[in-house]
């Protein structure tokens, strides 16, 4: 550990505990909101999770430091008994045919988390641990995102720089997650040696997680969703829906997936297989219904919509510019193919810096038409700077010479 990182997360851990003076007691609020009132015992985690990081970054721990202290206050609250925090029975909610499902109170539960957190904090002033070696490598991102003219914004967008840390993977390269990426993946043996079949599998296990938290609060929802995995070399893209991921190689777009949707022929195909059909109402939609061919929850219209994402895998050879991903809010009025010069203009505009392209491209999409909502999250594998002074040498080059630098 640097001295730098050394004296940042020493002076963090002190500002944290002025804050925390005392442990959280009953009756005091939570100064972040939990995602839910209730969650089941598989769902502790990754709430706790969510919760503690929203927490730390407010605060501006550093990155490796806010995924370590969460990774270790976790471990120590799932060693508790939590039987405290279990919700009274409801039998309304739990039918007698129906296996028990066990839930807790988010509040009580999160403020123990927090305590726990206090608790990391009054041990690492003494001792504190190594920040490990995926803090060596770190890309630049850029993310925004607006509810625009729908009444209620329904994005959500996370991203893990310290994945490995969080989670306690020893694996060497640093790897980094996208929207919507689901924490249960993390859980899967097979993301250590098949990202694949792990990506797969978390969707899969999502859904199944979810039906069961539909059925129990009565909701009517669906999502889609797209996540990345980013090692040294090898760049994963797992998607379920509409929601899509670009990835920008010396300027051109790179085609990594083919969203699910209804017109797609393989899946008019499988969906008429099923017994049923698409029809055309101001898009194509499955059985008149949902836009969307595959996505999480929906399940009026399961198995016609399904819940198997597909997932793809491409090596990565050093000339990348950067990889977007964005919800349908932004590709129903940007092609694929539009993004690198969208993303060039945003970068002329702030002179080469990459905090604000995103909300560039945002705007775009709004001015364009867009009335849904808009994520638009891009990891810079180069220096912004750097590609909009290779992109301005290359304009001011002969026609031949740029291609001949193009092939090397």
């Amino acid at each position: 550990m640097s001295c730098m990182e050394q004296g940042d997360a020493g002076k963090f851990l002190e500002r944290f505990l002025e804050e925390f003076l005392n442990p959280l007691g009953t009756e005091d609020p939570l100064p972040v909101t939990p995602l839910s009132r209730k969650v089941t015992m598989q769902e502790v985690k990754g709430e706790s999770l969510d919760l503690g990081l929203r927490l730390l970054s407010a605060r501006n721990a550093p990155s490796w430091l806010g995924a370590a202290m969460c990774s270790a206050a976790v471990t120590e609250l799932l060693k508790d008994d939590l039987s405290p925090h279990y919700c009274p029975k409801d039998p309304e909610q739990q039918p007698e045919d129906e296996q028990e499902v066990v839930l807790l109170q988010s509040e009580p539960l999160q403020r123990l988390f927090i305590n726990k957190l206090r608790e990391v904090c009054l041990a690492w002033q003494k001792q504190l641990p190594s920040p490990g070696s995926s803090s060596s490598q770190t890309h630049s991102c850029s993310v925004h995102a607006i509810r625009n003219t729908r009444r209620k914004m329904e994005d959500r967008h996370i991203i893990l720089r310290e994945f490995n840390q969080l989670l306690g993977l020893q694996v060497r390269p640093p790897q980094l997650d996208g929207v919507d990426r689901e924490y249960y993946a993390v859980q899967q043996e097979e993301l250590k040696s098949d990202a694949a079949t792990a990506f797969k599998s978390t969707f899969t296990q999502t859904d199944d997680m979810f039906k069961i938290k539909a059925k129990r609060e009565r909701l009517r929802s669906g999502s889609t969703g797209v996540a990345v995995l980013l090692t040294s070399d090898l760049l994963t893209v797992s998607w379920l829906g509409d929601s899509q991921a670009v990835l920008v190689r010396e300027r051109e777009p790179v085609t990594l997936m083919d969203p699910h949707k209804p017109e797609r022929e393989d899946e008019k195909k499988r969906i008429e297989d099923l017994g049923g059909c698409i029809a055309f109402m101001g898009c194509w939609r499955v059985n008149g219904t949902y836009a969307v061919s595959r996505a999480i929850g929906d399940f009026d219209q399961k198995p016609y919509v399904s819940n198997e994402a597909d997932c793809s895998s491409i090596q990565l050879n050093g000339r990348e510019d950067y990889i977007l991903l964005a919800c349908d809010g932004f590709f129903d009025v940007v092609r694929p193919g539009d993004v690198p010069e969208l993303v060039l203009e945003a970068l002329r505009e702030t002179g080469g810096s990459g905090d604000d392209v995103a909300q560039t491209l945002v705007a775009h999409a709004k001015a364009a038409g867009s009335s849904d909502n808009i994520t638009v999250l891009l990891v810079f594998l180069k220096d912004p700077q750097q590609l909009l002074t290779y992109e301005t040498s290359s304009r001011a080059e002969p026609r031949g010479a740029t291609a001949a630098a193009t092939g090397i």
